[in-house]
Parts: C-alpha cells; structure tokens; sequence
C-alpha cells in the first residue's frame, strides 16, 4: 500500500498502543482524542443537531460535502408563515447560512461540494451559485473538481470552530431526512415537488476535541486542492459547548480517522479505509456486522468469504437496501450484489452468513444508507464509505473508528437492530442473552410481517446488469501503477467511463428532472 506523504507520525503515534489495531499510514490517517463522541442515527436528529451547532459558531464552520441542497426544509413541517423553525432562523439551509453569518461578524462559512453533483442534480446549481455569489463575502462555496476523471468526492464532514466535528454518511441534501421510527407515509418526509420520499436510514457522528481539529485540517487540505486557496487555522478561538439534547456516548475516546482519495496529479493512492476493513474482518472472533448501502467490493467480499470457509468462524449480517434508487443503478450494483451473495453462500457451511434488508410496519422497504461495520465489541467503524470498488480506491471518502473493548459498540449494534427489528433494546438484549449468538437472536425477533428484516433475495440478471457488472462502469477503482495524472494515460476503459458518464447524466435529468439523482 501506497502511504501518504503528508502523514505526520509525532502527531499519529502517541495515542496509539502497540496492541491496537489502528497503524496510521496504513490503515488510518491519524489517531486522535475525542473529548467527547456521540453515534447520531438518522437524519432528523442530525439536522436538528447541525443547526445548534451552526448558530453556536464564532470563527468557521467547513462543510465538506457530496451535495447540498440549499433549499433543503431541515426541519420539515415546523416553519412558521415566514419560513423561520422554532429556533427563529430560517428553515431552508441557504438562507439559514445566510441568517447566522450576519448575526456573526467573525464567522466564516466554507462549502465545498463535488462538481459531478450538479450533473446528478442540476436543479440545485442556480440555488447554490447564488448562495456564493449573491450572500455575505464570508459564505465561501466551491465546486470540487480534483479528482480523476469519472470519481468524486465523496467525504461528509462539518467542523465548527476547529473543536466539533461529524463524521459520517448523511449528506444534508434531499431526501435524506426521517426518524428513526421511519413511519410508513409520513407527512414530512417530502421533496420540494409535494411528492413523497421513501423511508431513509442512516448515521453519522459527533466529535469533539482534538479529533474534530484533525478533521478540520483535512477540511482544509481538501479546500486548497479544489480551490487553491490556503485557509489559516483561526485562532484566539473559544471551544464551542456540547449541543444540548445531544447525549454523550463516550468520552476521552481515541478516534481512528481514515481515508481513500484516488492518485490524481502525482499524489498516490491512499486507500486506508480497505486496510482497516480487511484488518477488522481478518480481528473479528464471534460477529462482523455491516451496514452499508451497496454490497459489491471485491476485496472485502473475499475477506468474508475467506472467514465463512473457517470452522467456527464468526457469523456475518450485512443490512443493505432492497433495491438501488434508479433501475441503472439497480442493474449496475445489484447484480454485483448478488453475485458476491452467491459466493458467500456457497462458503458458509455453517449457516453463519445473512443479508437483510429493513422493512417499515407497512412492509415497506427502508433504504439503508448508512456505513457502519463493527467487529464483536472491539472496533466500530462510521463513515462514507460504501462496500464497493469505488470506495475502495476511486472516490474521496473519510471514516472514523474506535475501539473497544466497552459497551458503547454492541451498545450500539444493538441500538442498531433493536431499530430494524422494531423492539427495544432491552427486548433485543433478553433474546440474546438467551440465544448467544446474532443470528439465532434476529430470527427469534424478526417478525413475519411489520417492521423487521426480510432476507435480501436474487432478482433475474438483465443484459444491461451483465453488462455493467462485468465491466463495473459505474464501480470502477484505480489500483497502484496506474498512470492517472490529468491529461496523463487515457485509457480505452476511460473512455468507456466517459460514455458512460454522459448517459447516466442523460438518464439522470430524464428521471429526476432537475430535484436530485441517487447518492454516489
């Protein structure tokens, strides 16, 4: 594995203990303290959360993004007749930015979102533009176009004040908002057209400390990439409070940050995120336990396989969604779904692998777009990135991972499944004090109807989903020795993505006409 020059090891190695699993240059950037850590699950909490953290700030907030949407409702159904939420700011997120920078006269807003957004959206480019045109001189927004062809940026971080941080998987863009209860036909779960959105799970997290200081940095970096513009760290700054209603999960905690950015102008690849799967399959004794919103990467499928071909080895369940957001992109990921579902099943000799998906009380399926892996009650890792080649080595992603042993990791894979299950914690608790292992405990609660988990099954390959698979046009990674600097070693095969880009972009606006494609 190729490290990154920038890896600063006297401020990597301290926190970090010869029995840990995290070795910074290989399978994380950088190990730092979080003062204090919170698990956010779904994104009415977060965005409820995210605004008292905004108007909170005093110096910078960075916003490192695969989209946003600036007309986006963060907190649908409480406007007022004036557009303004109970917090008395208004509730669209352009003009909330707009609001809390001119009642701060030192704060500094950076947002910076991939340019190939606007051609999954290109509805949201007017309202965007015009938030970095037309607002105060300190909202700053950028479009983010260093990267390979064909890959984008695909990292979500939000840093205030060098002190608070999330890391994660919720993007604050369409779509994305519901509760934890995911309640089947809910009024305010709704896109800007009236129509309506589908039940959405996912998660991100809280930081605050040193860690968030770490990830400002990495904000930073990736601002002077896209723009060239050096930020200075800002200083004479006080540390933001905790955001009241948000609880504490853990405290004084060592946060593994990791990466994947793809090799472009003579930078290398760094794909930190696969060595810190590959290394947490290879750790895990009893449970791996993913969640992730495509299921198609080559290397970490062999991992399991590998592990389901031990005797005795650890049970695996994987959430995923049922289906992809568009039929391409349903044809392009989920026949690599099925094909590394076939291969896993034909390694498990001993009944231990399940791939489910979530289901509303309405048997109505839930997206599930959250990325989590948790390894026993030793590692827990949250972040952006998907299982899939892209995540792998093609796109930007940024992660973050804590180890255990301690309770707040099966704490939270059981918050997790007592979730998808539909029972409380305690109920998901007894069953599995009585069944001993995960398996045995989601199929004595997962009920035949209503909210539970609904095993994940092989639909008919289409031509078009053969074809995609076999030349994985929409999950492509790069691999050392690749030549892939600008205007350096076009490829036939990028050709190919270059074609294939145009007809989704195509195909996108046909669908979605202008109000958001699916997440990358």
């Amino acid at each position: 594995m190729l490290k990154d020059a920038d890896a600063k090891p006297d401020r990597v190695s301290e926190a970090v203990s010869p029995d840990s699993i995290f070795q910074p240059g290989e399978n994380c950037w950088r190990v730092a303290r979080a003062d204090k850590l919170a698990l956010i699950v779904d994104a009415a909490d977060y965005f409820r959360v995210l605004r008292k953290v905004f108007v909170a700030a005093k110096r910078e907030l960075l916003l490192i993004g695969w989209d946003f949407d600036f007309e986006l409702e963060m907190l649908p159904g409480e406007s007022d007749a004036d557009g303004l939420a109970p917090d008395g700011f208004p509730n669209q997120l352009g003009a909330f930015v707009e609001a809390i920078v001119e009642r701060s006269p030192e704060l500094h807003v950076y947002l910076l979102k991939w340019n190939g957004a606007v051609l999954a959206a290109p509805g949201r480019l007017i309202p965007s533009l015009a938030l970095g045109f037309f607002s105060n001189d300190r909202v700053h927004f950028a479009l983010d176009g260093h990267h390979p062809f064909g890959a984008c940026h695909h990292q979500k971080i939000v840093v205030a004040d060098d002190a608070l941080a999330f890391c994660g998987g919720i993007d604050a863009t369409e779509d994305r908002w519901d509760t934890s209860e995911h309640l089947p036909d809910d009024p305010r779960r709704v896109r800007k057209d009236g129509s309506p959105s589908d039940p959405w799970h996912d998660a991100t997290s809280a930081l605050f400390g040193p860690v968030a200081s770490a990830l400002a940095e990495l904000s930073r970096k990736r601002w002077h990439r896209a723009t060239g513009e050096t930020l200075e760290r800002p200083q004479k700054m006080t540390s933001p409070a905790w955001p009241d209603g948000l609880s504490v999960d853990a405290t004084d905690t060592d946060v593994a940050i990791a990466r994947t950015e793809p090799p472009f102008d003579g930078d290398p690849l760094i794909n930190e995120i696969e060595q810190l799967y590959l290394d947490g399959i290879r750790a895990a004794k009893h449970t791996i336990y993913i969640e992730s919103q495509y299921f198609a990467a080559e290397t970490i499928c062999a991992a399991l396989k590998q592990r389901l071909q031990e005797h005795d080895g650890p049970e695996i369940v994987v959430i995923n969604p049922k289906t992809a957001q568009s039929q391409l992109e349903d044809d392009a990921m989920h026949v690599l779904r099925e094909r590394m579902i076939e291969h896993l099943r034909d390694a498990d000799h001993q009944d231990r692998f399940r791939i489910y998906y979530p289901v509303t009380k309405a048997d109505q399926p839930i997206y599930v777009h959250a990325k989590i892996m948790i390894i026993d009650d030793c590692l827990l890792r949250l972040g952006s990135s998907n299982i899939n080649d892209r995540s792998m080595g093609f796109d930007t992603e940024c992660d973050v991972a804590i180890e255990g042993p301690g309770a707040l990791i099966t704490d939270f894979r059981t918050r997790l499944l007592s979730e998808h299950l539909g029972v409380s914690p305690q109920e998901f608790g007894d069953a599995s004090t009585e069944k001993g292992r995960l398996i045995p405990t989601i199929q004595r609660l997962n009920a035949p109807k209503g909210r539970g988990l609904r095993v994940v099954s092989r639909d008919a390959e289409t031509m078009v989903g053969g074809f995609l698979a076999k030349t994985r046009l929409l999950d492509p990674r790069y691999h050392p020795g690749e030549v892939t600097s600008a205007g350096q070693g076009l490829r036939p095969r990028h050709l190919v993505f270059a074609l294939g880009g145009a007809v989704l972009g195509w195909l996108a606006w046909r669908k979605w006409g202008g109000r958001g494609g699916p997440e990358g």
